[in-house]
């Protein structure tokens, strides 16, 4: 317990598992935990007087527990014993050999075959945030750094499964980011610039930065050393596989906020058991491309260039399926190359996976052949860099038995004729049978004993075994070892003398198997590099193949993208809803044409459940699935390339962050309004209908004035409710009015789905309750009060704000010129406020208050 104690004090903040013997203990609070988290029994043992919790398990079964400890948010402390217990007399050294944690594991069944496992430092610098990922598994290490909200995004789009934050950014780093990361506080000091530069120089073995191209980004050199600060101090010393650092550069790729990567559903959704963009896109066959194509989700391209190459390579696997289904079939055979020669750089591969790796390096040869034979300029840039490793995979075919175990001292690792010593000392070990069945044979004959046995157990290693009904012909040489009831047991000098060579020679089978495959695996360390690059060649063409599999199976069409400004999709689908629909069901498919001269802002009115928000969000994902590199659903689609895409969808309350739906709302509408471009796309949904009616109508209506008035011109999508709106575009020449049609039948509604131009009248809100199944009385008393406040059109509150307006302008009149005055009391006169309708009424105010202001100009 003291020893247990003692490297207990060395890592406070981890759930220590000691091995002890054959079982891995965990003591205290850490067996209160384990118990509970593992459903393993909780046992005490008092130690001089003090009750200690107990909870352990078998050695062997480390690889079950593990997980479940680590996927419950736990540090986990591996603490093994580092001598053979038969090599001491006093009590057996042991340490930590390794710090398993959230966000550093190697453990394959820690890891999501799909997913990444980054770790990831966040540092709060002066006037910027630095951010940076690292996932041991695969040796991916990228930083960045930028504004809070920027840093957001980033871990929105790479949600990392630990975070790493300086104790005293705490408080500030839970405000900004929410609590929903599992974090980890690091001393200050590890965030010091001079500190973070000495660490990775030295790790990459350079003398500058410059060669990464992040020399520069101050911030994030302090975030990714405190990256690699962490897995040293976590024990992960061996990290040849991390040879670069990548800077996410954000300004090749669209930017999305939160909100967008949210409501667009990507690949996160709050609603149980949703169907997101990802798991309908996703037709990879590799995890290294399941794991490229999230990172191409989470970061689409702006690059003309870069897209249209791989609309190309997908038009050509297209019009070549004999291709494209060989690849497929090819990349089937092929395991994780990425984190099985990450095994390879941490010493922690088996000979099982090296053979794994060896076939899968195998299936690259005639990938890399068929792609030399295809016509097409961009696929063939992928297979140039294609590295058959001809010596890697010879050596181990050469070295490794085909049928190689896991555990390597459980079976025929190294295979037969590569080393000589090995084949005689297994010929020896192995040959054994017939020498004992000679010997048996002999002895039988020499004795008279017909039913003599020769067998083995672990306490007394060979014996021959003698029924007592022939006791009395043992020859006297024979040495009796145990008597049971219906015989005896005997050894011989020849047999002890046997045992001795073939125990000797299992041993050191053993050991020279231990010690051949080490070097191997010392060997390979050599071949890190191009297979970390065949890894992303494949996880590419597996991204390409998967697209081309999208669009056969779902009719997507190339889209044509260009320098423009403008939007033209025709009969543009919903990817995802259109796979959720009942059998034999067609989706309604939309056109939908946006530019910056005369249709920048379209205005959808129409019905709960008719299909407007369907609209808005397939726009956007059409023109994310363009800027992937995908085809799109739709018959055509003519896209100028988006540089910004903003959403603000439905009502979502953030309460736990005391912030009411409304306010909510208007965070994220300011925040798009602040950061529009003239290639920004804006979808708009319900926006004002957190608050009373009248203050939404004016709140949406400023909303989209600001838009159509704004120097940019953003492209703008606006479902509403109100009706109202509809009136801009007397106006306003660049906002167009579109519904989502709806036939009245005698009892009832019909949504046909369809965009047409023109405006909505009604809303059928309670057609809407009818079909949901709300109570016929409700229902009745709903239609009796919509035709009172229809009646009463008049509004009161309005009538008089007008009367006051009007009193305060007389007031104000006397420095006015005459026929100003005489201008506006026109206008007041003429009004019959009780047939206008609120929105008739702003704008008079409006006409109103730009006369004034223009006089006001005039006069000063």
């Amino acid at each position: 317990m003291q020893q247990y104690n003692t490297i207990k004090t060395k890592y406070p903040d981890a759930l220590l598992l000691f091995r002890v013997g054959d079982f891995y203990e965990t003591f205290g609070e850490d067996a209160v935990k384990a118990a509970k988290i593992l459903g393993i029994i909780l046992t005490h043992r008092n130690n001089g007087g003090d009750k200690t919790e107990l909870a352990g398990f078998p050695h062997h079964s480390l690889n079950t527990y593990l997980p479940k400890l680590v996927k419950a948010g736990q540090r986990v402390a591996i603490c093994d014993q580092l001598e053979d217990p038969k090599q001491t007399k006093t009590i057996v050294k042991r340490g930590v050999t390794e710090l398993v944690t959230p966000g550093v594991a190697l453990n394959d069944d820690i890891l999501n075959a799909k997913k990444n496992n980054f770790l990831c430092a966040v540092h709060f610098g002066r006037k910027q945030l630095g951010v940076s990922f690292l996932d041991i598994s695969t040796g991916e290490f990228l930083t960045s750094e930028g504004t809070e909200e920027q840093i957001d995004k980033l871990l929105q789009n790479f949600s990392p499964n630990e975070v790493l934050v300086s104790k005293a950014h705490k408080k500030e780093f839970i405000e900004v980011f929410g609590g929903h990361f599992h974090t980890f506080f690091v001393e200050d000091w590890v965030f010091q610039e001079d500190y973070a530069l000495e660490t990775l120089t030295s790790h990459f073995k350079t003398t500058t930065l410059k060669g990464f191209g992040v020399d520069h980004l101050y911030n994030g050199i302090i975030a990714a050393a405190t990256v690699l600060h962490y897995l040293s101090e976590t024990q992960h010393r061996q990290l040849q596989h991390i040879n670069s650092l990548q800077r996410i550069a954000e300004e090749e790729y669209i930017w999305m906020d939160r909100f967008t990567i949210r409501n667009l559903e990507l690949y996160h959704s709050t609603n149980q058991n949703a169907v997101t963009l990802l798991d309908v896109i996703d037709k990879t066959i590799s995890p290294m491309g399941g794991r490229m194509l999230k990172r191409w989700l989470a970061l689409p391209l702006k690059n003309i260039e870069k897209i249209q190459r791989r609309h190309q390579v997908i038009s050509y696997f297209m019009e070549n399926p004999q291709i494209h289904q060989e690849l497929q079939h090819y990349m089937k055979q092929m395991g994780d190359l990425e984190r099985l020669i990450s095994k390879v750089a941490t010493g922690k591969i088996n000979p099982k996976e090296v053979v794994q790796l060896k076939n899968s390096m195998d299936a690259l040869v005639p990938i890399k052949q068929r792609i030399a034979q295809s016509t097409d300029d961009s696929l063939k840039l992928i297979g140039d860099q294609l590295h058959t490793c001809d010596l890697l995979r010879g050596k181990i075919k050469e070295m490794l038995h085909e049928e190689a175990p896991v555990n390597i001292l459980k079976g025929k690792t190294i295979a037969d004729g590569y080393s000589t010593e090995l084949d005689e000392l297994r010929h020896l070990a192995f040959s054994g049978k017939d020498y004992l069945d000679k010997m048996l044979e002999r002895e039988t004959e020499r004795t008279g004993i017909t039913s003599l046995k020769i067998a083995s157990n672990n306490v007394f290693g060979y014996y021959i075994e003698v029924r007592n009904t022939h006791k009395d012909k043992v020859p006297e040489e024979w040495i009796r070892k145990q008597t049971l009831v219906s015989a005896e047991r005997y050894i011989t000098e020849e047999l002890k003398e046997y045992e001795g060579k073939i125990l000797g020679a299992e041993e050191r089978i053993q050991s020279l198997e231990q010690q051949l495959f080490s070097q191997l695996v010392v060997w390979m360390q050599e071949y890190i590099a191009p297979v970390q690059n065949n890894a992303k060649q494949i996880a590419q063409l597996d991204c390409l193949c998967g697209f081309t599999q999208l669009a056969k199976d779902n009719n997507y069409v190339c889209p044509v993208l260009d320098d423009s400004t403008d939007i033209d999709i025709k009969s543009g689908r919903h990817p995802v809803i259109e796979k959720q629909l009942p059998l034999g069901e067609a989706y309604i498919a939309n056109d939908v044409s946006l530019n910056r001269n005369n249709q920048q802002v379209i205005m959808i009115t129409g019905p709960n459940m008719s299909g407007k928000s369907a609209i808005l969000r397939q726009t956007a994902l059409i023109v994310l699935l363009a800027q992937m590199g995908s085809f799109v659903p739709a018959e055509s689609a003519k896209i100028g390339y988006v540089d910004k895409i903003f959403t603000r969808v439905g009502a979502s309350d953030n309460i736990s962050m005391g912030e009411s739906t409304f306010m909510v709302e208007m965070n994220e509408t300011a925040s798009i309004l602040n950061n529009l471009s003239e290639r920004s796309l804006v979808l708009l949904d319900e926006i004002g209908r957190g608050t009373s009616t009248y203050d939404g109508i004016s709140i949406a209506w400023a909303i989209s004035e600001y838009l159509h008035e704004h120097p940019a011109r953003a492209k703008t999508l606006f479902a509403t409710h109100y009706h109202e709106l509809n009136e801009m575009t007397a106006t306003f020449e660049r906002i167009k009015n579109y519904n989502v049609s709806v036939k009245e039948l005698k009892d009832n509604v019909l949504f046909l789905r369809k965009l047409t131009p023109g405006g909505s009248e009604h809303s059928f809100g309670i057609h809407v309750a009818k079909m949901a199944g709300m109570p016929q009385q409700v229902i009745h008393k709903a239609n009796k009060i919509l035709k009172k406040l229809e009646k009463s059109h008049s509004n009161e509150e309005l009538t008089d704000k007008l009367n006051a307006a009007q009193n305060e302008m007389q007031l104000s009149f006397f420095n006015l010129d005459d026929p100003l005055l005489e201008q506006i009391k026109e206008e007041i006169t003429h009004l019959d406020i009780n047939t206008l309708t609120p929105v008739e009424a702003l704008m008079k105010l409006n006409e109103i208050k730009r006369l004034l202001t223009k006089n006001k100009k005039a006069t000063s």
